[in-house]
């Protein structure tokens, strides 16, 4: 690369240094500089997180890569390349395992990883994370790359720096937290999930209770968890109760805690779940299953923050957040009389919806990845992937379990694609494998409105194009037609979001025509959908 072509590449991270940006559109700049510094056909950026390392941004890999989760102790390229100080190549004929088998893209032919560069990135003289370059043809790399490399992560430290929320950097096989499992993660990038994501953040510093609700398998406990994980509480337990899970007669005792001899078969002195919470959270599962009786008295303690143990006249005083988490619409429950409505509106000081994985859009594929990484490590496998069909048809199925579905989904798919693997590397899993339900038969409800919505989808290939075309117009009225803020949106690179937006016969305007331009394209827009 000569100097102006060197500079040419470097000079716009310069400047993002001092700007204000969002951290995807910083990392989106910062890998789109290094694969015009050393063109490659990916490049990723890698946070280290304790043992693992998390994607935050991936450029030539399948979109499921954003939700796999790296245990560095698998994965001995990884280990090697934070092992070392500087930049490390790896040979055509290394014999340790690519992470990136089968996850770049555009080369279907082609899946197993030829030759690969990395280089750690270092904040303050510890290790923060990675960058990766991986190419699928031999001897892409040599000693030049290695130097530039080098000199380009000295760069890219300073850009992740000077981002918005820098995590701490931990070093590698650090627990999470002595003595305490680490909270498993919201993974996704779709509006709706940053959505979430902002209430939570916004929730959890306060001491309001939080009413999460949403349907069967969206991740509502993980949401209780993140919001406790977040708050000034943090360091005092979170204790959950299963209020669904327990016969009427022993509710109060699991709630209060009881005496010896209170009742029949309590042979000791107990504590109840709100006083093991004391300074920290309550998480109420299934709160609508609580018996009338049980309300009354957890809207007592709820008031005034005092309790009574059953079978003691001795009153207990007690600092504790709830965490409610149910299923139903709860204010259907207090018109039906089966709810207390008192109560309701002390737990719903601040309600929560978790949005259903059909409103999520691509998170399915990020939500993919973290399963199918999940299930590589359990089977043992060297390479487990999702074929495009594969990959289709996630994205155009509505998704009724959500995300449990999802899970057992792949943990499914993952068994049955290693009944024939033999020995190879890479293992695919076809659609046929994922055996959906219906196939694509129900699509998100942000597109209810479309026209397009009560077409015939015919076969795959017609009913993915469709989905894409209604999320891509969707996308443009939401942003007014900003083509670069329906990239950003869609999580797509706006060259591919151009090529897609041409293959599916949508035409790219800066602004929103107006007058006879407007109706010509009404009119091809018209034409495009026929």
């Amino acid at each position: 690369m000569t100097g102006n072509a060197l500079w040419s590449a470097l000079l716009p991270l310069l400047d993002d240094l001092s700007r204000e940006l969002p951290e995807a559109e910083r990392y989106r700049r910062l890998l789109g500089a290094l694969q015009a510094f050393l063109p490659c056909d990916a490049v990723a950026l890698l946070r280290l997180d304790h043992d693992r390392l998390v994607p935050l941004a991936v450029r030539g890999l399948s979109a499921d890569t954003l939700g796999r989760r790296f245990q560095v102790a698998e994965h001995p390229r990884f280990a090697a390349l934070l092992a070392q100080r500087g930049a490390t190549r790896f040979a055509a004929d290394c014999p340790l395992p690519d992470p990136y088998d089968g996850l770049v893209e555009g080369h279907p032919g082609q899946l197993q990883v030829h030759d690969c560069l990395g280089c750690p990135l270092c904040i303050d003289g510890r290790p923060w994370g990675l960058l990766t370059l991986d190419s699928l043809y031999p001897a892409r790399f040599g000693r030049v790359e290695l130097q530039q490399l080098e000199a380009f992560a000295r760069l890219a430290s300073a850009t992740v720096k000077a981002g918005e929320r820098l995590p701490p950097p931990a070093e590698p096989g650090t627990p999470a937290e002595a003595g305490r499992p680490a909270a498993r993660e919201l993974i996704g990038q779709s509006p709706a999930h940053r959505r979430l994501l902002e209430e939570i953040e916004l929730v959890a510093g306060s001491d309001l209770s939080v009413l999460v609700s949403g349907e069967t398998g969206v991740g509502k406990e993980l949401v209780a968890q993140a919001i406790h994980a977040a708050s000034p509480r943090a360091r005092k337990p979170l204790v959950s109760l299963n209020c669904a899970a327990l016969p009427d007669t022993l509710v109060e005792s699991e709630l209060f805690g009881h005496t010896r001899g209170a009742f029949s078969g309590a042979v000791s002195e107990r504590h109840g779940k709100f006083e093991l919470a004391d300074g920290g959270s309550l998480l109420l599962d299934e709160v609508g299953e609580l018996p009338l009786a049980a309300q009354a008295k957890l809207l007592r303690v709820l008031q005034s923050g005092q309790l009574q143990r059953l079978g003691s006249d001795r009153e207990h005083r007690v600092d504790v957040r709830v965490i409610a988490v149910t299923n139903r619409e709860l204010a259907e429950e207090v018109r039906a009389g089966h709810f207390r409505a008192d109560l309701y509106h002390r737990l719903d000081a601040y309600p929560l919806r978790v949005p259903p994985l059909r409103e999520r859009g691509h998170d399915v594929l990020l939500l993919a990845g973290f399963f199918l990484e999940e299930n590589r490590a359990r089977l043992g496998l060297p390479s487990l992937r999702l074929n495009g069909e594969a990959q289709a048809a996630l994205l155009a199925y509505a998704w009724p379990g959500n995300v449990r579905e999802l899970e057992h989904l792949i943990g499914r798919a993952a068994l049955k694609a290693t009944r024939h693997a033999g020995r190879r590397r890479i293992i695919s899993i076809a659609a046929e494998l994922l055996e959906l339900e219906g196939g694509p038969s129900a699509l998100p409800d942000a597109t209810a409105d479309s026209p397009e919505s009560a077409a015939p989808l015919g076969d795959l290939r017609q009913a993915v194009e469709q989905f894409q075309r209604r999320q891509i117009l969707a996308a443009l009225e939401r942003q007014q037609h900003n083509w670069a803020a329906v990239s950003r949106e869609l999580g797509l690179d706006p060259a591919n979001l151009n090529r897609l937006a041409k293959r599916l016969g949508l035409r790219q305007t800066t602004a929103k025509p107006t007058g006879a331009s407007a109706a010509r394209d009404s009119s091809v827009e018209r034409r495009t959908r026929r």
